[in-house]
C-alpha cells in the first residue's frame, strides 16, 4: 500500500502519535469510575490537563524553533498563537467535551439502572454505569475531534493575529 506524501512528510508528534496520547483521556477514565472511586476524579483531570499543557508548550516551542531557523520575523507571535491553538484544541477535544460526555453517559446509565423494571444485584447495578462509560470512550473520540476541528477552523484559526503568520487550518475531516 502506497503512503501519501502528507503522511511521509508529517513530523512525528510524541503527544499525538504515541501511547502518550492516552494521558489526554485520563479524565474520561476518572469520570467512568466516579461512583466507585470518587477521589480519583480530580487527579484524573490533573493528568489530562497536564498532558494538554505539555503538548501546547511543546507545540509553541517547536513552532518558535522552526521560525527562528527559517529567519521568520514573526516567530515569537507565531509560537504564542500555536501554543494557544493547541491548548484550546486539546482542552476541548481531550478534556472538557469528552469529560462532560462520559459524565452524562455514566449518570444516564445509573438513572436507567435505578429505573429499570429488572432488579440487578447490587454489584452489577453499581458497575453497569462504569462499564457503559468506559465502553463509550472509543465511540466519542473521532466525532469530538472532528467537531473541535470544525469549531477551531471556523473561529480561532480564522483570526489574523496582529504580527503573526496566518494560522494553518486543520487538514483533517472537520465536518461535524
Amino acid at each position: 500500500m502506497e503512503e501519501s506524501k502528507d503522511s511521509k512528510d508529517k513530523k512525528y508528534d510524541i503527544f499525538r502519535d504515541s501511547p502518550l496520547r492516552y494521558l489526554g483521556y485520563a479524565n474520561e477514565i476518572g469520570e467512568s469510575f466516579r461512583y466507585q472511586f470518587p477521589k480519583f476524579v480530580a487527579p484524573s483531570y490533573v493528568v489530562a490537563f497536564g498532558y494538554c499543557f505539555a503538548d501546547a508548550a511543546t507545540s509553541g516551542y517547536d513552532n518558535y524553533q522552526t521560525g527562528i531557523q527559517s529567519g521568520s520575523t514573526t516567530a515569537k507571535v507565531d509560537s504564542l498563537v500555536a501554543t494557544a491553538d493547541t491548548l484550546i484544541w486539546q482542552s476541548l477535544a481531550s478534556v472538557m467535551i469528552p469529560g462532560a460526555t462520559i459524565n452524562m453517559v455514566v449518570k444516564a446509565s445509573g438513572f436507567a439502572v435505578l429505573r429499570s423494571p429488572v432488579t440487578f444485584p447490587v454489584a452489577v447495578a453499581k458497575w453497569i454505569p462504569t462499564v457503559t462509560g468506559l465502553a463509550s470512550i472509543p465511540g466519542i473520540i473521532t466525532p469530538i475531534d472532528h467537531g473541535v476541528d470544525f469549531f477551531m477552523n471556523n473561529t480561532f484559526r480564522k483570526i489574523q493575529w496582529p504580527g503573526a503568520s496566518p494560522v494553518e487550518q486543520s487538514k483533517g475531516d472537520d465536518t461535524p
